[in-house]
């Protein structure tokens, strides 16, 4: 149990951090502010210089001039948006049966003259072998911790690809998933490379080509919806503007110059949200820009990630779409006001994702239900349970 009388002062100390550094953060916003309606900034010498630098933070590709600012298209009159969110209970390696459970929440929501709302959640148990692990040649790698959640994206993917096949063909169509579309759980992890392949190259992305060719045949565009997003790639682009060396080498010519001493710092500790909350009018997308992410670069071909931000009522939100959507202007503005609406439905949060998430929310609960259920259906069936002394110290309070 944790002690607040403990940590109160520490909780203090942090508050009056915070408060110091937020009037240092205010003047690094009113500097970014400046540079990006700054009309003697050269877009194209930034654009190229962005993709030239090797910098030691993640900047965003320019595609449109960083000032953009669009407003929304017509909402379509009948048109549906289909989203899926997931949860799951981990393997517990304190029990005896070994084994997982995603739960996929599934949403379709049909606006116009025949409203309908359909919505289902779909838990899965994978206890057999080759669901607990993925194999290559000769080596396994367990399922379980990050590798589920991986998993578990993928399978959310999956059902929204399942679920567009189904929509009608000539109707306007929105499929959303909750945060980025960027399976960063992978990106940076000393994951094997068959983990890799089978996970992204043949789950999620397979999962967008599918989703790429319906696309070509009907009125649909897919979306990742990203809350209160903490990105700082414009933010960093503008660190360039400020950067004397073109293009920029940060080792080279700042490796041993300390953080805060840097021209580009400037504008440092600001976020790209702060930049659009101020740049916006309501409802309005920011310009279009890409993702220069690693795993982006090497894995995601035609499904390249872009991303626009979008002003809302209470914030700013962080829209995530593959290059095919950005591509199409219709699908581009269908994606922005649809979007939108679903916000404006969702007091504030896309309605689809909302209901979607209550579908797939799995609780402390249910997992002790789903414990006690895998116990009982055992002992029916006489099976031995070998439990931890640590499962069963928690059952039985003895101080």
């Amino acid at each position: 149990m944790l002690d607040l009388s403990r940590v109160a002062g520490q909780i203090g100390e942090m508050v009056g951090q915070l408060k110091a550094d937020g009037q240092e953060r205010q003047q690094h916003l009113v500097r970014a502010l400046t540079l990006m309606v700054d009309r003697s900034v050269d877009f194209e010498k930034l654009k190229r210089k962005a993709a030239q630098s090797k910098t030691t933070f993640l900047v965003a590709g320019l595609v449109e001039p960083l000032a953009t600012h669009t407003k929304p298209a017509e909402t379509p009159t009948d048109f549906s948006v289909i989203a899926t969110d997931g949860s799951q209970i981990d393997v517990d390696r304190h029990q005896s049966a070994r084994c997982y459970l995603i739960n996929i929440g599934r949403i379709r929501l049909d606006y116009g003259k025949n409203p309908r709302a359909t919505l289902e959640s779909l838990p899965r148990l994978c206890a057999d072998d080759n669901a607990l692990v993925i194999s290559g040649g000769t080596r396994e790698q367990v399922v379980e911790g990050a590798l589920l959640n991986i998993k578990r994206s993928v399978d959310e993917c999956q059902h929204l690809a399942d679920m567009s096949a189904e929509l009608p063909p000539a109707q306007p169509a929105l499929a959303v998933i909750d945060g980025s579309l960027i399976l960063w759980g992978l990106a940076g992890k000393e994951f094997p490379d068959f983990v890799v392949e089978e996970l992204l190259d043949k789950g999620f992305i397979k999962c967008l080509d599918d989703m790429l060719k319906l696309a070509k045949k009907r009125p649909l565009a897919l979306a990742s919806y990203i809350s209160f997003p903490r990105s700082t790639d414009v933010v960093n682009a503008l660190r360039l503007v400020l950067c004397p060396h073109d293009p920029a080498d940060c080792d080279k010519y700042c490796g041993e110059t300390n953080i805060g001493k840097r021209p580009c710092d400037a504008v440092a500790g600001v976020q790209d949200r702060d930049l659009f909350a101020n740049l916006l009018a309501d409802s309005e997308r920011s310009a279009l820009f890409t993702s220069q992410s690693k795993i982006v670069k090497e894995n995601y071909g035609k499904h390249w990630v872009n991303f626009f931000y979008m002003k809302l009522e209470d914030e700013i939100a962080r829209v995530e779409i593959p290059e095919w959507v950005a591509q199409d202007t219709a699908k581009l503005g269908m994606t922005h006001a649809l979007m939108l609406d679903q916000c404006r439905r969702g007091q504030g949060y896309p309605a689809a994702l909302a209901e979607a998430h209550e579908q797939a929310v799995v609780t402390g609960a249910d997992r002790e239900n789903f414990q006690q259920l895998v116990e009982i259906l055992m002992a029916d069936e006489h099976m031995t349970q070998t439990t931890s002394a640590k499962s069963r110290s928690k059952k039985t309070r003895w101080v």
